[in-house]
This record gives C-alpha cells, sequence and structure tokens, in this order.
C-alpha cells in the first residue's frame, strides 16, 4: 500500500517555469568569419537600407514653400491610433498589428546589421537570421487607462538603458576591430548587444506597441 508523503521529508515541490516575456527576440551568431569588407565599410554599406527604414519609420513627410504646405503619412510605429482604440473600444485591430510586428521586424534587421551582429544585407520582408516575435493580444485583458501612463512607468527602463547602451557603443567599436583582424565578433560581446536590443524591445512593447501590461524585466535575457 502507498504510504503518504512524510510531513518531514526535505524534497522541495518543483517551482513553476517563469513565463517568457510576451516579446521575444534572438540573433543567431554567426559560426563563421564574418565578411570584413561589409564590416570596414558598413557606415556606406548600410545608407541605401537606411533611408528606407528611416523613410518607414519617421511618421510622416511634409513639403512646405511660400504657396503651399502638404504632407502625408509614409509609416511609423502606430502608437496614439492604439492608444484611442483600447481606451475608448478595448479594440487592437489585427492590420495595426500586423504593420507594427513587420515594421518592428525589419528595422531590428536593420539594426542588427548596423551593430554588426550579422554581415547578410537587411532583407524587407525575409526574417533571416534576426528572431523578432510577440504574439496578436487579447484587446479585452488590456488595461484601458494604463497606455496613457506606460511612458512614464517606463522612464526608469529609459535611464538605465541609456547607461546600457553606452557600453553596447563601446562594444561594438572593440567588435568592428576585432572583426577586422579576425573576422569574428567576440561572443561576449555580441550577446550584450543583443540583451540591450532586446531589453529595449520589451521596453517599447509594453510602453509604445501596447501588446501587454506586463511590466518588463530589468534583464539583458
Amino acid at each position: 500500500m502507498e504510504q503518504p508523503p512524510s510531513p518531514y521529508s526535505t524534497t522541495s515541490p518543483p517551482y513553476p517555469t517563469p513565463t517568457p516575456y510576451p516579446l521575444t527576440f534572438s540573433v543567431d551568431y554567426p559560426d563563421r568569419p564574418l565578411d570584413r569588407l561589409s564590416t570596414g565599410l558598413r557606415f556606406l554599406w548600410i545608407i541605401p537600407i537606411g533611408i528606407i527604414a528611416s523613410l518607414l519609420a519617421s511618421g510622416t513627410i511634409s513639403i512646405e514653400s511660400q504657396n503651399y504646405s502638404w504632407s502625408w503619412a509614409a509609416g511609423g510605429i502606430l502608437f496614439v491610433p492604439v492608444l484611442l482604440m483600447l481606451l475608448f473600444r478595448k479594440k487592437y485591430p489585427r492590420w495595426w498589428f500586423d504593420w507594427n510586428l513587420e515594421l518592428s521586424r525589419f528595422l531590428a534587421r536593420v539594426g542588427a546589421y548596423a551593430l554588426l551582429l550579422r554581415d547578410e544585407y537587411p532583407s524587407t520582408d525575409e526574417e533571416q537570421a534576426i528572431h523578432l516575435d510577440f504574439a496578436y493580444p487579447d484587446a479585452s485583458q488590456l488595461s484601458r487607462g494604463l497606455p496613457l501612463v506606460k511612458w512614464l512607468l517606463a522612464v526608469p527602463h529609459w535611464i538605465v538603458l541609456w547607461f546600457l547602451w553606452i557600453g553596447a557603443a563601446v562594444c561594438v567599436i572593440i567588435a568592428w576591430f576585432a572583426i577586422l583582424f579576425t573576422g569574428r565578433y567576440p561572443r561576449s560581446l555580441f550577446d550584450y548587444v543583443v540583451g540591450v536590443v532586446r531589453w529595449t524591445l520589451r521596453v517599447e512593447a509594453y510602453a509604445f506597441l501596447l501588446i501587454t501590461d506586463r511590466y518588463p524585466p530589468f534583464s539583458l535575457e
């Protein structure tokens, strides 16, 4: 007959696995020598795709002269419209979400290229080696009023990230020289830079993409 568990048992109950944050980001570490010419001239190679990224992310383009003024939307992350829809309708339109997701993925690919993490030229539509994902939220479970103050609640993160990005800039400079001489991005520097980008994206997901009410962790992992 099975004996009941002893009240003096030293076996600890299993702890639940922490739920991953709704936004995930990773970059495949290049297991091959990186292109030294592409790395050395990255500040030039990135200009064409950088122009496209800036046009998509800028939000509006304006033309003004003495006789007329004209402006139109060029892109940008949809923040204020989503905020208003959550506030008044408790709704996050799916096609708005899809736009924010795909634009975030594209900007992440351009950012990874600029940070020397990969040497494939950023694609406008293919995932490549940059993996960014977040699930479509259930708007009925999101707070109506919290999006109004999320930018303020995220201030502690922005302060920490300001210092972390200084460190990331130093890492990229060191990695630039390392790639030119060895063809390799030092793994510790690579992981740190990816971690800073991941942290930043999680804060953006909370404060601006508005896909979750879960406060971002203070973590590079």
